[in-house]
């Protein structure tokens, strides 16, 4: 996926506020207008060669503080904020934020409504739990990201090969390889986007998800509204995740389930939204995450103040069907509430969906952004603007 289509405006947001420098995987390319300095760490989770390229920009900089957006490197860049003297949540909370098998104890063990949970390592401990929960289940890693490896089961034949699917990702894990049988939470999907700083949490808004169908979990679209009312009913379950798990600074994005109208808690992603969800954010309240990310890593309170009242949501793009593009464009008018479309694929590209043993980087076209007064607005707009992508899917021959 490309880092500078989803990710882009969050460099752009802190540098217009702060000199950056950077830590990265690869020889930076479309970040450098951005940068001041940059060292590349091949492996950003090697503890060791983080910590010498953050003890190299230290002796080159004054640095005020550190974070990442990167789901797999939170425990590593907490490391380093500590070792460096720098502000930051607990290493172990972001541990365990990126565990699920601990977040579900520290849940159950705060009071925080959640799923029921086994950890399990063979497909016959997965088969018992399922048993002891009750149909339908859902299988995941317990430290993974981006539904990879999410499926759920609606009876033991199904469950033997969500097993092998969830344990396929879960071996990838970096705090855990274990999979995870969970209660399937029965409801619509949403997510929180908090900020905390110094222990208070500001829940600053609540985005609506459009998930596709059972049994993978892929997101398909996100919608936020600075006037939605569900943002009372989730703020303080967001805020109990939270505080049970000891975060204490940073931006989270906190997803959960509405059952029977009330919040029960999915996850807690210790870091800015993905899919442009913190984009979306701004379109609509004027709150800028990436910078409030950056100034509570500098240990400096943010501005949560909203300064405007609109809406916003991203339709991801996804064939129906596996196989080589052989079509893609958008053939359609460009209204000012289409604030932008964009195509990560070109014409010859293979795509794979998770029906077919891929993942949201197979199988993913592109996105676009509508803007618009209301939920219902952006959300037609956005249909509106999906019927004018044009795509041809070649299925593969089979094997």
């Amino acid at each position: 996926m490309e880092a500078e289509a989803y990710r882009g405006y969050c460099l752009e947001s802190v540098a217009a506020a702060y000199d950056v420098v950077l830590i990265t995987g690869e020889e930076p390319s479309w970040e450098v207008p951005y940068i001041r300095d940059c060292l590349v760490v091949p492996d950003p989770t090697d503890q060791v060669a983080l910590y010498a390229a953050g003890r190299t920009l230290a002796d080159r900089h004054d640095l005020a503080g550190v974070f990442t957006w990167t789901e797999w490197y939170l425990v590593p860049v907490a490391r380093l904020a500590r070792r460096l003297g720098l502000p930051t949540t607990d290493p172990e909370a972001m541990r365990a934020c990126r565990d699920k098998a601990t977040a579900r104890s520290l849940f159950a063990r705060h009071g925080v409504p959640s799923a029921a949970s086994a950890s399990v390592r063979t497909r016959y401990e997965a088969q018992a739990a399922a048993e002891r929960i009750g149909y339908p289940v859902v299988l995941k890693p317990a430290a993974h990201a981006a539904s990879i490896g999410v499926i759920r089961a609606d009876d033991p034949d199904q469950l033997t090969a969500a097993y092998g699917a969830a344990r396929r990702a879960a071996e990838l894990g970096l705090e855990s390889t274990d999979v995870l049988v969970e209660e399937y939470l029965d409801g619509p999907e949403v997510s929180a986007e908090c900020v905390t700083y110094r222990g208070e949490t500001t829940v600053v808004a609540v985005t609506r998800k459009t998930v596709s169908e059972p049994p993978h979990f892929e997101e398909l679209a996100h919608s936020v509204d600075a006037t939605d009312p569900l943002l009372a009913t989730v703020a303080p379950a967001a805020r109990a995740a939270i505080r049970a798990l000891g975060i204490t600074d940073g931006v989270s994005h906190v997803e959960m389930r509405l059952v029977d109208g009330r919040p029960r808690l999915v996850e807690v992603n210790g870091r800015l939204a993905g899919d442009m969800i913190g984009h979306l954010v701004r379109l609509a309240t004027g709150i800028d995450l990436p910078r409030a990310a950056a100034d509570v890593a500098c240990d400096r309170a943010p501005d949560l103040t909203p300064i405007r009242s609109s809406a916003a949501a991203i339709h991801l793009i996804y064939p129906e069907t596996s196989g080589i593009l052989t079509r893609l464009r958008f053939d359609g008018p460009r209204p000012p509430w289409l604030e932008r479309v964009h195509f990560q694929r070109r014409s010859g590209d293979r795509l794979l969906l998770p029906a077919d043993g891929g993942d949201m980087f197979t199988a993913r076209i592109g996105h676009l952004i509508a803007t618009g007064p209301t939920t219902e607005t952006v959300r037609a707009r956005a249909a509106t603007a999906l019927g004018h992508v044009v795509t041809h899917v070649e299925p593969a021959a089979a094997s």
